[in-house]
C-alpha cells in the first residue's frame, strides 16, 4: 500500500507546497513589517483608518490638479496673451466688426473653431473650481478632527498655503480670456493695489505698466498662471506626499474604546505601507474624478465668454460675480460702509482696503497660527497620530463653526444684490442684515456648536453609566412602573481583532479537543472524555 506523502523535514518527506512556502515567507515579512518603531517586540494592533470618505479630499486635489496641467498644457496651443486690437472676423455672428484683443479672439477661436476646444476649456474650469473645494474640505477635515497637531503642523501650513495659491492661479485664469469677467477681476484688482497706504499708486502703475488697463497685464498675467504657480502647487503638493510617506505617516481614526484607554500620542503611526491607499483603488478614485469633470465640461456650461463680449473699461456686466472662491472678498467690499480718511494729505480708503487686505489677511494668518495658538493654550505639545472626534473638543470645534460662518455670511454677501431681486427685498436692508450678522452669527454658531458638543458628550456618558433606553415600561410587584435599559455591548475593537498577530496552534494542539462554552441560563454540564485519536 502506498504512503501518501508526508510533509516535513528528513528522509522521505516531500518539499513543501510552493504556495504555502510563499505565504509563509509573507506572513514573516508582515510580521517584521509591524513591529513597532517606538521598541522591540511591540506589535501595532490598531490598523491605519485611511478607508475613510474624509480621506478622498486630498486624492481629489492631486487628481483635479493633474486634470489642470493636461488640459492647460492643450489649451497653452492655441492661446494668444496678445492684448492688440482687431475686428472679429470669427463665426459668432453678434460680436462681428467689433474690436476686441487678441487674447479674446484665441479664446473664442478655441471655443468655436478647435474641435474640442470648448469642452476642454470647460474641463479645465470646472477641475479649477474642484480643486479650490477639495482642499477647502481637506482643511475643514483637518482642523475639525485636530490633523494639524505635532508632527504635522507644516503639513497644515501647505494645505493653507495651497488654498491661498489655488485661488491666485484661479483668478488669474479668468483674466486671462479678458473679457468683461476678466475686466470686473483687473478693476478689483486695481482697487484692492490703489487702496494700499504710501505705496498703493506706484505698486498699481508697475504691476499694469502704466496707466489702467495697459497693455501687458495680460502677458504678465499669462505667465504666471502657466508657469510660475502650477510650479509651486506641485511642488507643495510633492513636499507633502514627500512628509507623509517619509516622516509622519497618515492620521487615522481609532476605535473610540482604544483612543479614550491609551490616549492618541500612545498608537505608534503607520507607515506609508499601510497608510497609503492600493494602486488600484487610487486609480478608479482618478477615473472617477476624470469621469465626473468631463460630464461637468459636456454638459454645465460655464464662463461662456461670447454672452459677456469683450472687457471695456467703462462698462460692466450686471449681475456678475466672481468665482465661489472669491466671493468672500466681493461680499466684503459689497457690506463695507464707504469710510475713507485724509491722514497727511493722503487719502487712506478704509471701504477697500479693510474688507479687501485686513480682513483676509487676519483670517488667514489667524488659520496657519491656530495649531501653535492650541498647543499653547492647551500645553499640549504630544505628537499624535489619531484624530479626534469634533464633539471630544468642543472649543476647537465651535471656533471651526464661527469661523465657518463668518466666511459663510462673507460669501452670501456677494449676492446681496442678486437677494434683493429675488425675495423682492430692498437692497440696503439686505446690505444691512449682513453688516448685522458677520458680527453676531459666528458668536451664535460658537455658543450653539459648544452646547451641542457638550451634549452630546453628556449623553454617551449617560449611555455609559444607565444603559440605552429601550421604551419598554415594566410594572414591579409593588405597583411601580420602570424603564428597562440594556447596558451598551461591549464590542472588541476591529483593529485588535483583525491585526492582533496570534501564534498558530501546534499540531497536537489542533487535535485536542475544544471545551464547549455552557449555553446561556443553563447549569454547566459535566465535561465529556477527551478522545485518544486526532
Amino acid at each position: 500500500m502506498k504512503k501518501a506523502p508526508v510533509h516535513g523535514r528528513g528522509r522521505g518527506a516531500s518539499p513543501r507546497p510552493t504556495a504555502e512556502k510563499y505565504f509563509s515567507t509573507a506572513v514573516l515579512l508582515v510580521r517584521s513589517t509591524l513591529r513597532s518603531s517606538d521598541g522591540p517586540g511591540l506589535t501595532r494592533r490598531y490598523r491605519s483608518r485611511t478607508d475613510h470618505w474624509t480621506f478622498m479630499f486630498a486624492q481629489i486635489t492631486g487628481y483635479s490638479f493633474a486634470v489642470l496641467v493636461l488640459t492647460g498644457v492643450f489649451l497653452t496651443f492655441y492661446y494668444d496673451p496678445s492684448m492688440a486690437r482687431a475686428p472679429y472676423d470669427g463665426p459668432y455672428g453678434p460680436l462681428q466688426g467689433v474690436p476686441v484683443s487678441r487674447a479674446y479672439d484665441s479664446t473664442m477661436e478655441l471655443s468655436f473653431e478647435v474641435r474640442g476646444g470648448l469642452l476642454v476649456r470647460q474641463i479645465h474650469h470646472w477641475a479649477a473650481l474642484i480643486f479650490c473645494a477639495s482642499i477647502a474640505l481637506q482643511l475643514l477635515r483637518l482642523f475639525f478632527t485636530g490633523g494639524f497637531r505635532r508632527p504635522r503642523f507644516l503639513n497644515w501650513l501647505i494645505w493653507v498655503g495651497l488654498f491661498t495659491l489655488g485661488m491666485v492661479a484661479s483668478l488669474t485664469g479668468t483674466i486671462l480670456p479678458d473679457d468683461m469677467l476678466s475686466g470686473g477681476s483687473l478693476l478689483l484688482t486695481k482697487g484692492v493695489l490703489e487702496s494700499i497706504p504710501v505705496v498703493g499708486t506706484h505698486l498699481q502703475r508697475f504691476v499694469f505698466g502704466g496707466d489702467f488697463p495697459g497693455d501687458v497685464i495680460i502677458e504678465r498675467v499669462y505667465w504666471l498662471h502657466i508657469l510660475v504657480l502650477p510650479l509651486a502647487i506641485g511642488g507643495a503638493l510633492a513636499h507633502r506626499r514627500r512628509l507623509v510617506r517619509r516622516q509622519h505617516g497618515h492620521t487615522r481614526f481609532a476605535p473610540g474604546s482604544a483612543a479614550r484607554r491609551l490616549g492618541s500620542q500612545h498608537i505608534p503611526r503607520l507607515g506609508s505601507v499601510f497608510a497609503d491607499a492600493p494602486r488600484t483603488a487610487s486609480f478608479a478614485m482618478f477615473l472617477y474624478t476624470c469621469g465626473l469633470l468631463v460630464l461637468l465640461g459636456g454638459f454645465v456650461q460655464i464662463n461662456a465668454i461670447w454672452q459677456f463680449g469683450p472687457f471695456e473699461p467703462g462698462a460692466i456686466t450686471a449681475g456678475a460675480v466672481p468665482g465661489w472662491y472669491m466671493a468672500f472678498l466681493d461680499g466684503a467690499v459689497r457690506i463695507m460702509p464707504g469710510w475713507e480718511l485724509d491722514v497727511g494729505g493722503h487719502p487712506l480708503t478704509l471701504a477697500v482696503l479693510v474688507p479687501a487686505i485686513v480682513v483676509p489677511g487676519v483670517f488667514f494668518t489667524a488659520l496657519a497660527l491656530w495649531p501653535l495658538g492650541e498647543a499653547v493654550v492647551t500645553g499640549d505639545r504630544a505628537e499624535h497620530h489619531v484624530l479626534d472626534r469634533p464633539r471630544d473638543r468642543p472649543v476647537r470645534t465651535a471656533a471651526g463653526a464661527a469661523g465657518v460662518t463668518f466666511y459663510g455670511l462673507l460669501w452670501l454677501a456677494a449676492a446681496n444684490d442678486q437677494i434683493a431681486v429675488h425675495f423682492h427685498q430692498d437692497l440696503f436692508a439686505v446690505t444691512w442684515f449682513f453688516r448685522v450678522a458677520v458680527f453676531a452669527g459666528p458668536v451664535a454658531a460658537f455658543v450653539l456648536t459648544n452646547r451641542i458638543c457638550h451634549h452630546l458628550v453628556r449623553r454617551e456618558r449617560h449611555v455609559a453609566v444607565h444603559g440605552r433606553e429601550t421604551g419598554r415600561i415594566v410594572m414591579d410587584v409593588q405597583g411601580r412602573f420602570s424603564e428597562i435599559h440594556t447596558p451598551p455591548p461591549a464590542r472588541t475593537p476591529r483593529s485588535t481583532r483583525r491585526n492582533t498577530a496570534s501564534p498558530r496552534p501546534s499540531r497536537s494542539d489542533r487535535c485536542r479537543p475544544r471545551p464547549v462554552p455552557p449555553p446561556a441560563n443553563r447549569p454547566p454540564r459535566p465535561p465529556r472524555p477527551a478522545s485518544t485519536g486526532c
